[in-house]
């Protein structure tokens, strides 16, 4: 089975799982890079770290070089610089002593004299002058001896640096031991995690919360092709159907005008109103037929435009003059005056649009119990104006609203005597539209 012929068959299935799948990948993706990001920035904060902890180390020394023979003096420097930088957890001055190193000077008196083996150390004493090691507690963690850094006095994080300290002479003399808390910035930088971590579980929310919606949107999708499809299938039903019966239509709207000319003998006066009704009714229908058959082209664009340019007075008097008898057996007023100055020929299909005409007019006159229906014509700003009034019913501003809709018809007691489909006035749009024009209604009820 071919891709396209399987996801045919099974789209809904394909659908589903593809959205599925989304909402996991997506979220996952987001969540991955975040943490990739948070990771690098950590690293490139201890980075800069580590070597803000080498250049501190680097000025402490050039403050205690020229007094790296006077002990006295430099547990003075240890002390000062205590008081000067908080940051500054401890600070030693140690002398190897075979591959051990002693306490010479110290920020605290208690670790004076204190014998140290310490890897560390030994590797930061074979390091070249104003060079050394800086590492954090973390790292430290990890070394041999490290024990020497494990008590409760650091809970916190911090950065040791060891620099070998050489006399002018250039020969080592002593360690530099140096721990800096980085608790400030750890402080910051677990902040600005922190908030990261919850912007992330706001936003993968947010995109679950939108992929769930947009799975949940291709059902309407998937709904509304299928209203489409239904929609198609009831259009070609409609035209097929409208087709069919215009024939039979057709036909016996001929035999009974041949009847009631007396084309086939004289019929009594009784027979004759029986087929008068008939008549009438097969007219209603033939015009039903044709309303049906105009939705199904204009909805699948095969209604035909034959514009031309059409001198639209004479179009206008001969549907006033045709629509007369249907306002006169009403006693309804149908008035038209024809401007002094003769028309401007416009661009139209002049059936369509003598359909137009009798569709607005005929309406007026359906909808009018008495009074008059008058036609309204002029030019302004280049466009010509037709306007239909008449003194009907009137309609609501929502009954306005709908009236152009397909189907429908304004209920009340009075139009349900008036026959009708609810199409005229939707065609009418239609039509007017696809000649490039526009109708408005403006309407108040009473």
């Amino acid at each position: 089975m071919k891709f396209k012929e399987f996801f045919i068959k099974n789209r809904e299935t394909v659908q589903l799982a593809y959205g599925i799948i989304l909402i996991i990948i997506i979220p996952t993706l987001i969540v991955l890079n975040t943490i990739l990001i948070i990771g690098r920035y950590n690293r490139s904060i201890d980075v800069i770290l580590q070597r803000q902890a080498l250049t501190f180390g680097r000025t402490i020394y050039s403050a205690l070089r020229d007094d790296l023979g006077n002990r006295a003096a430099i547990q003075a420097r240890i002390d000062e610089l205590k008081k000067r930088n908080s940051e500054i957890e401890d600070l030693s001055i140690l002398v190897p002593e075979g591959d051990n190193f002693k306490v010479s000077a110290a920020l605290h008196q208690a670790d004076l004299d204190k014998v140290i083996s310490f890897y560390f150390y030994q590797v930061a004493w074979t390091q070249p002058d104003n060079d050394g090691l800086a590492t954090d507690s973390l790292n430290l963690a990890s070394l041999p001896e490290s024990e020497t850094f494990s008590s409760s006095d650091y809970s916190d994080r911090f950065w040791l640096v060891a620099l070998p300290l050489a006399d002018s002479g250039g020969t080592k003399k002593a360690l530099l031991s140096l721990k800096l808390s980085s608790k400030i910035v750890d402080e910051l930088t677990n902040y600005n995690r922190n908030m990261s971590v919850y912007l992330l579980v706001l936003t993968v929310l947010i995109v679950i919360l939108f992929l769930a919606a947009t799975v949940r949107l291709w059902d309407y999708v998937l709904l509304y092709q299928k209203i489409k499809e239904v929609d198609q299938m009831k259009d070609e039903f409609i035209s097929m159907a409208s087709h069919e019966l215009r024939t039979p239509v057709t036909g016996i709207r001929g035999y009974v005008s041949l009847i009631l000319d007396g084309s086939f003998g004289a019929i009594d006066t009784k027979v004759k109103e029986n087929l008068f009704i008939v008549q009438n009714a097969a007219a209603r229908l033939a015009s039903l037929i044709e309303d049906l058959l105009n939705v199904s082209r204009i909805e699948q664009n095969r209604l035909t435009m034959n514009l031309q340019l059409t001198a639209v007075g004479p179009i206008i008097t001969d549907t006033v003059k045709e629509l007369k008898i249907q306002a006169n057996e009403k006693k309804l007023n149908l008035e038209y005056q024809a401007p002094a100055k003769e028309l401007p020929s416009i661009k139209i299909d002049p059936e369509r649009f003598k359909q137009v005409l009798i569709n607005l007019i005929g309406n007026a006159i359906k909808y009018t119990q008495q009074g008059k229906v008058e036609i309204f014509v002029e030019v302004k700003n280049n466009l010509l104006e037709i306007r239909v009034k008449d003194t009907g019913i009137g309609m609501t501003s929502e009954e306005r609203k709908r009236l152009f809709a397909k189907f429908y018809r304004v209920q009340n007691e009075i139009t349900e005597k008036v026959t009708g489909t609810g199409l005229g006035l939707w065609i009418t749009k239609r039509i007017v539209e696809l000649m490039r024009g526009t109708i408005t209604i403006d309407s108040i009820k009473g």
